[in-house]
């Protein structure tokens, strides 16, 4: 007898599960596998059309300002002129390439621009103006040169401290060989080449050949520089040479390793 009495109860037990006995009518709610993907691909595609909304349809996220850093000689109401950036358009629209090819374009005293978003309602540009190392004359006029040989504006009035290029090229046999734009470039590497204190008190650069580079300083002085060769030597040469002769009115460092200093 107590046999079956505890079969009984284990029937029981197995007939209403681990969890105790179910309730009448209880059952879980189950969606289809396919109306379930219906659901999430619905809400997706909300949010993709709320998101949308709020990029291109909404008033929150549109160009409200411009911000330009970087001008020295150019002003930011030049740069943003031209940048044309389109006010109250949705800033992810804007098209930041195209305003930097613009602005590269038209204004060539620009060397490098970077045009980037400053969510939620500001367009920046950042601006790096190209450095004059070299003026060119042209009549009444000066024309600005860049350490890469760029010619990129042309001026009323010579800026400060910028030497001017004298190019005297016609009686060298070796202007066959090495015509105008090259001695340009030379000349280039040179004025960029030199230290900070030859710099500040060079007045002219004459070129007469690739090799036959020279510096007209303040107060009368000369250096005799040669090619842009061992460029580094000899303006480490030349600012020794000064400080050994600082009364001296002629420096030769065309040969580095061999210097002379005269005059007085």
């Amino acid at each position: 007898m107590a046999g079956q009495a505890t079969a009984r109860r284990g029937a029981q037990a197995n007939k209403s599960g681990p969890s105790g006995p179910r309730r009448p009518g209880a059952r879980r709610l189950r969606l289809p596998a396919r109306r379930r993907l219906v659901l999430v691909l619905a809400a997706a595609a909300l949010l993709a059309g709320a998101l949308v909304w709020v990029l291109y349809g909404s008033t929150w996220l549109r160009v409200e300002r411009v911000r330009t850093t970087g001008t020295e000689v150019l002003t930011p109401a030049e740069v943003e002129a031209v940048a044309a950036v389109p006010v109250g358009s949705p800033l992810v629209s804007v098209d930041t390439g195209a305003i930097e090819a613009r602005l590269l374009k038209k204004l060539p005293r620009i060397d490098s621009v970077e045009v980037s978003r400053s969510w939620p309602h500001g367009i920046t540009l950042e601006v790096t103006e190209r450095k004059p190392v070299l003026l060119l004359k042209k009549g009444a006029k000066f024309v600005e040169v860049d350490a890469g040989g760029v010619r990129f504006a042309t001026v009323a009035k010579a800026p400060a401290r910028v030497p001017l290029l004298e190019l005297n090229p016609d009686n060298s046999p070796s202007l066959r060989r090495f015509p105008a734009e090259t001695l340009l470039r030379e000349a280039v590497r040179v004025a960029g080449g030199l230290p900070a204190p030859v710099a500040r008190d060079t007045r002219l650069v004459r070129v007469t050949s690739f090799d036959a580079v020279s510096l007209e300083l303040s107060r009368g002085r000369t250096v005799l520089w040669g090619s842009d060769e061992d460029g580094e030597l000899k303006a480490r040469t030349l600012v020794a040479l000064m400080k050994a002769a600082p009364r001296a009115r002629y420096f030769d460092v065309s040969a580095p390793t061999a210097p002379a200093a005269s005059g007085s």
